[in-house]
């Protein structure tokens, strides 16, 4: 069995191949990826060269972990059936590349514990349950506190801001210094952090990956308020220590969602408490994948780039 994947064979190095395919076991299913979002935090630092080294990774890879397709091929006992819509957080099944991350591959092969089941009215948007579901990670749980504000109005900024109105909380207020991503607040301020005069904020969370951000961040907070890092960073984390002292400041890393916020994402997103919407802002198809990931990972106004692999076997 054989598959079209994006391969990442080393830094700005970048094609559209065939690769062999693991066969499925029994606890396996097939799928056949119909959309595939592309990362403009970890894959950019794959594509640089800038990711530092994580266990099991290395080139040539299959990059992308944010799949959205239709199960061709399931056993009984996984309780999936051909036809079901699934989202698939990348796989591991690919014969001469690394599979850390694998999403972007026109065919997958994966635990069924992996997979999650989704609204087939998820078209493109399926994609983004990752997403969202690492938002919701970095929020939700004993002793977290949702964000009164928000660092960066990319698509994780705005999912951050979309998840605290859901849960009930107030409005945060969103920082954003790129004038073309200030616009498409849903119920929520966004301002540049110039003319934010506020100095009592209890919960930050910053969503831009910037590491040159916390000084100004420690100022801003209230005496033990805390900082919450959901970005991704691939530079050492710095801060002066007398002012993180003097406000008794807390920091908190937000990691990887788990299973249980990937099935209450999707929940939240099925009873229409969480909008997925206009967080897309390119697409294009799978055939000029070369040209979409410089353009996701150049271009100041694509927010979200999703690869269409429909009718691409």
């Amino acid at each position: 069995m054989q598959t079209t994947a994006v391969i990442l064979n080393g830094p700005r190095d970048l094609s559209l191949d065939r690769l062999s395919v693991t066969p499925p076991s029994k606890g396996d299913l097939v799928v056949e990826v119909t959309h595939s979002g592309i990362s403009t935090g970890t894959e950019k630092l794959l594509w640089t060269g800038d990711m530092p080294p994580f266990p099991g990774m290395g080139y040539p890879l299959v990059p992308g972990y944010e799949a959205a397709g239709e199960v061709v091929e399931a056993a009984p006992a996984t309780g999936y059936k051909p036809g079901d819509r699934v989202f698939v957080p990348g796989a591991n099944c690919f014969d001469g590349a690394f599979g850390l991350f694998g999403g972007a591959s026109s065919l997958l092969v994966s635990d069924a514990d992996r997979v999650t089941r989704i609204d087939p009215a998820l078209k493109e948007e399926g994609a983004l349950l990752a997403l969202a579901a690492t938002a919701r990670h970095a929020m939700a749980g004993p002793g977290k506190a949702v964000p009164d504000l928000i660092v960066g109005h990319g698509v994780l900024g705005r999912l951050l801001a979309r998840l605290t109105i859901a849960a009930g909380a107030p409005a945060p207020t969103v920082w954003e210094i790129d004038p073309s991503r200030a616009s498409g607040a849903e119920g929520y301020e966004v301002l540049h952090p110039d003319t934010d005069t506020r100095r009592d904020y209890a919960s930050v969370y910053d969503a831009s990956g910037s590491v040159e951000v916390l000084g100004d961040l420690i100022g801003r907070i209230i005496k033990g308020g805390e900082i919450v890092l959901a970005g991704f960073y691939a530079a050492p984390i710095q801060f002066a220590f007398p002012p993180a002292f003097m406000k008794e400041a807390r920091f908190r890393v937000a990691a990887e969602w788990t299973r249980d916020d990937l099935m209450a994402t999707r929940s939240l997103v099925e009873c229409g408490a969480l909008s997925l919407g206009n967080l897309i802002t390119h697409r294009a198809k799978a055939a000029d994948a070369t040209t979409a990931y410089e353009t996701a990972f150049s271009d100041g106004d694509c927010l979200k780039m999703i690869l269409d692999w429909k009718g691409h076997a």
